[in-house]
This record gives C-alpha cells, sequence and structure tokens, in this order.
C-alpha cells in the first residue's frame, strides 16, 4: 500500500514539474520559426497555396467557345448556361434550354414522357411495345 502512495506521488510531481518548466527553444527552433513565418500559409490550405503558386488554369465555358461541347467525353452537343447538354435526353433541358420534365418524367428525343405508361417509351426510351399491348409500370403487358 505504501508503494503505490509512493509511486502516485511521484507521478503528480513529475507531472507538475512537466508542466511548470518553461519550455525554452533553441537557436535552430528560432531559426526555423522565422523560415517558416517568410513563407507563412497561415489560413491557406497546402492545397491553395499549391495551386496559386503554379500557373492558373483557363476555363473555357461553351459561350465562348461553342466547339467545347463537340469535343469527345463533352455531355452533349448543346450550350445552355455555359454548361454542354444533350437537349435529346437532359432531364434539365429538354428539347430546349431551360425546360425541366417533371419528377416522374423523363426526357425521350427532346419530349418529356412518363415511362411508366407511354407506349413508344415503355421503362426507357425507345422500348416500343407491341401492337395491341400496353405499357403499364414501366412494362409491356404487364398483366
Amino acid at each position: 500500500m505504501m508503494s503505490l502512495k509512493t509511486f502516485f506521488v511521484l507521478a503528480i510531481l513529475m507531472a507538475s514539474a512537466i508542466t511548470l518548466i518553461p519550455a525554452t527553444p533553441s537557436q535552430e527552433e528560432e531559426e526555423e520559426e522565422k523560415e517558416a513565418s517568410a513563407t507563412s500559409l497561415r489560413g491557406t490550405s497546402r492545397f491553395l497555396a499549391q495551386r496559386s503558386q503554379k500557373s492558373v488554369r483557363v476555363v473555357k465555358t461553351c459561350d465562348k467557345y461553342p466547339s467545347v461541347c463537340l469535343a469527345k467525353g463533352s455531355a452533349g452537343p448543346h450550350c445552355c448556361q455555359k454548361k454542354c447538354v444533350n437537349l435529346t435526353a437532359d432531364r434539365l433541358n429538354c428539347g430546349r434550354c431551360g425546360k425541366k420534365c417533371s419528377y416522374s418524367k423523363i426526357c425521350c428525343q427532346g419530349k418529356c414522357v412518363s415511362p411508366m405508361s407511354n407506349e413508344m417509351h415503355c421503362g426507357s426510351c425507345g422500348n416500343k411495345c407491341k401492337k395491341g399491348s400496353t405499357c403499364v409500370y414501366g412494362m409491356c403487358s404487364y398483366a
């Protein structure tokens, strides 16, 4: 029991001694701090600092450069609000810029259609039901 009390007393004394001793930086640490303050990035992340040091990339938007939308990998050949879009399939620009399809509809060939009940686009664009069958819940001749 006595050794346990002695151990705790020594631990408390060591902890208080560590906190009371002032930490004085060496000359090397002071020089490093001066160099760091000269090129301080305080308030700026490393990513932003690296980006500012490199050359700034110019973004080409389709309103100034319409040929951007014709490039391989582009979202579509048309330009709407500085973005390349496909007017035949984009729900937010169906048939023309800014024309939005309602929640349950999709854009097929530039028209908003309901894939749950449209015989020409049953379930998806271009999925035509056979003659005499109907489109129910996005499937031809469901029942």
